[in-house]
């Protein structure tokens, strides 16, 4: 019975989070006091066992250094003199404007990057008098692919580093950013061959971009040197983590509680706090707590049992498997939730003498993070953004995004193959 009951509220759970008809964080905290009410397991084991605090805190933290930087102006600062830097020409805007949200994704995180580039975009290709959809596509799917390439840059990544003890910052950044570096660069190529007869600008508007001064951008220096500095030493503690034996959460409370208290006079720290994304947190803590039911019944055992079943025990083909079934599952539905339940799978192999279990983490991180390319579902990213064009009438369909999405997608994960091919599978085939 309780099995029946975990896998129904799941499955109802996962319908309403992924056709977006209901906020899908009253929807995941919903389902998960279900599992409670029904008496699948006890709210002692949810708050003590399944809902991870570490991932949460985490979160938090970033959220709180980065929303008090761009009060600052430093982004669009950046974006600006990014744009004149390139006299305004729309293809190298592109590319210039798609590397900045590959670069802010992988060491802020790909939603918040998106959030702060999107308004930007809208300014700039008014002023150049250029079409929106190309630049919001491709920084869609660059913020997806530079996200890939950290720890802290893309919620899956996250997850799996939270539930990892041994994978560090640097582990992320030392295994997958080679080969988004690689996909990057080629995904940037077929982008500006798709776009570049629509990428026409005249010298009149160019002339516009010219007048403005980039530092009119800067709402407050103090608080401007304040912010990069904590986040820049935020971001290097970050990376010298294995040396320095602190967790990430713990660095990333540091920087922000610090953050918050050298800037107290500048900013309204109950707005810092109103500007924090609760949503994707309360929808992280009812994601863990759906997952969590699972558990307690069984079913991730289950699931893990089929997986071996049919690999056989054999870790390349299982890596492959992993690799390619989370990235088109995370195409069409939010790589979140389906990461959640991959990771206690893919902890389970253990127990059936698979010792060597890190090919099978950067395959799933590789799969969840460049299958949310596919589609406008398949990211929280896409969806921000989709919604974002849509209210500032730029909007794009579900089909428009997949023409050019999917084969993005596939592209990546051929790529990746290759990779985990030769760098990790060789020597067990």
């Amino acid at each position: 019975m309780g099995v029946t009951l975990a896998l129904i509220i799941f499955l109802c759970s996962y319908f309403f989070i992924i056709t977006e008809k209901l906020n899908r964080a009253v929807i995941a905290c919903f389902g998960g006091v279900l599992m409670l009410v029904f008496g699948v397991y006890e709210i002692n084991a949810a708050f003590l066992h399944h809902i991870d605090w570490h991932t949460i805190t985490l979160l938090l933290a970033m959220m709180i250094l980065v929303s008090i930087t761009s009060q600052s102006g430093f982004f669009e600062y950046v974006a600006v003199s990014l744009a004149k830097w390139v006299d305004g020409r729309p293809v190298p805007l592109l590319i210039v404007i798609s590397s900045l949200t590959a670069f802010g994704s992988a060491f802020l995180n790909n939603v918040t990057t998106v959030l702060l580039i999107v308004p930007i975009i809208f300014t700039l290709t008014s002023l150049l008098k250029l079409p929106a959809v190309p630049f919001l596509l491709s920084l869609v799917m660059a913020s997806n692919i530079g996200g890939t390439a950290t720890l802290i840059g893309d919620p899956p990544n996250l997850m799996i580093g939270q539930a990892v003890d041994h994978l560090t910052f640097n582990d992320f950044l030392i295994h997958l950013s080679p080969v988004v570096l690689i996909i990057f660069i080629i995904v940037m190529g077929g982008l500006v061959l798709l776009y570049r007869k629509q990428l026409v600008v005249t010298k009149e508007d160019q002339a516009k971009l010219y007048a403005i001064n980039p530092t009119t951008y800067i709402k407050d220096r103090k608080l401007l040197m304040k912010s990069v500095s904590v986040l820049t030493l935020t971001t290097i503690a970050f990376i010298f983590q294995p040396f320095i034996h602190v967790e990430l959460t713990s660095i990333a409370m540091v920087g922000a509680l610090l953050l918050m208290l050298i800037t107290h006079e500048e900013q309204d720290m109950e707005e810092v706090f109103r500007s924090v994304e609760w949503v994707t947190l309360f929808f992280f803590i009812g994601l863990f707590m759906l997952v969590g039911g699972l558990k307690e019944v069984g079913i991730i055992d289950e699931i893990a049992k089929s997986i071996i079943y049919y690999t056989e025990g054999d870790l390349p083909k299982t890596a492959l498997f992993i690799l390619w079934g989370s990235g088109i599952l995370s195409g069409f539905v939010d790589n979140i939730p389906f990461v959640a339940a991959m990771i206690p799978v893919i902890l389970e192999f253990q127990e059936y003498g698979m010792n060597n279990l890190d090919p099978l983490w950067w395959a799933l991180a590789l799969g969840a993070c460049l299958g949310g390319n596919a589609t406008i579902i398949g990211a929280t990213a896409n969806v921000i953004v989709a919604g974002m064009a849509a209210k500032a009438k730029h909007p794009f369909s579900y089909l428009e995004f997949l023409k050019v999405g999917l084969p993005i997608a596939i592209i990546s994960f051929i790529i990746s193959t290759v990779y985990l091919y030769f760098r990790y599978l060789v020597n067990f085939m």
